[in-house]
């Protein structure tokens, strides 16, 4: 993914109130546009952006009167390198991470994964995704301790047969909603700080530029 490429998604749009972000976070291959295709199988529009190696799901619902635009962000391969661009996570309101019951190593993979959404969301609500729960439904028996030691809630789904998924989804949103109104995270004071010294600079290096031509025009 290019630096700063994610930008050109125009993500000042997340400020608006009626507009969430949602991030989703694990290993390849546990599930996780398979989860997203079965929650939005409705008329789903995803939108591929191989430039910026993710996919976007849209989604609009109405709450309390109210239409709200979702934006699911998928990863679209890159977690193989077990990080993610800062970009995925920038103005994030909730993020779904998701294991593969059938793969122990996704499970142990989630302390990786949670502690670098952690070093740029500290805030936002998490929940934790245990799928392909229909293989064996005897996985549900089990006890998945990463979720109750962080205080995360945890799902057991399946997107074979649906399992849990519409829950996962809708509580998302409305955990996402519910932290956008009692946002207070420092880490969007941080990046908007950024790109406000961004835009200075540009600003005053355009400001250079044109003092540079002018001062060649008048020697010329």
């Amino acid at each position: 993914m290019e630096a700063g490429g994610i930008s050109d998604l125009d993500q000042e749009k997340y400020d608006a109130d009626e507009q969430v972000k949602i991030i989703c976070l694990g290993d390849s291959a546990v599930g996780k546009s398979k989860l997203m295709e079965r929650f939005l199988m409705d008329g789903y529009r995803p939108q591929q952006l191989s430039t910026y190696a993710l996919t976007l799901y849209k989604y609009t619902t109405a709450i309390d009167g109210k239409t709200i635009l979702v934006d699911f962000w998928d990863t679209a391969g890159q977690e193989r390198f077990r990080s993610m661009h800062p970009s995925y996570y920038h103005k994030a309101h909730a993020c779904i991470m998701v294991f593969d019951v059938q793969r122990k190593i996704t499970y142990k993979n989630l302390p990786i994964w949670y502690k670098e959404l952690r070093e740029y969301r500290p805030e936002i609500p998490c929940l934790v995704v245990a799928n392909k729960i229909d293989a064996d439904m005897k996985v549900t028996q089990k006890s998945f301790n990463f979720a109750k030691k962080q205080g995360l809630p945890f799902y057991f789904v399946s997107a074979a047969d649906g399992t849990n998924v519409v829950k996962v989804f809708k509580d998302a949103i409305q955990m996402s909603l519910s932290y956008k109104k009692n946002s207070n995270d420092f880490m969007d004071e941080v990046m908007r700080e950024l790109e406000n010294f961004d835009l200075e600079s540009k600003e005053e290096l355009s400001d250079k530029e044109e003092e540079t031509q002018e001062g060649n025009t008048e020697s010329a």
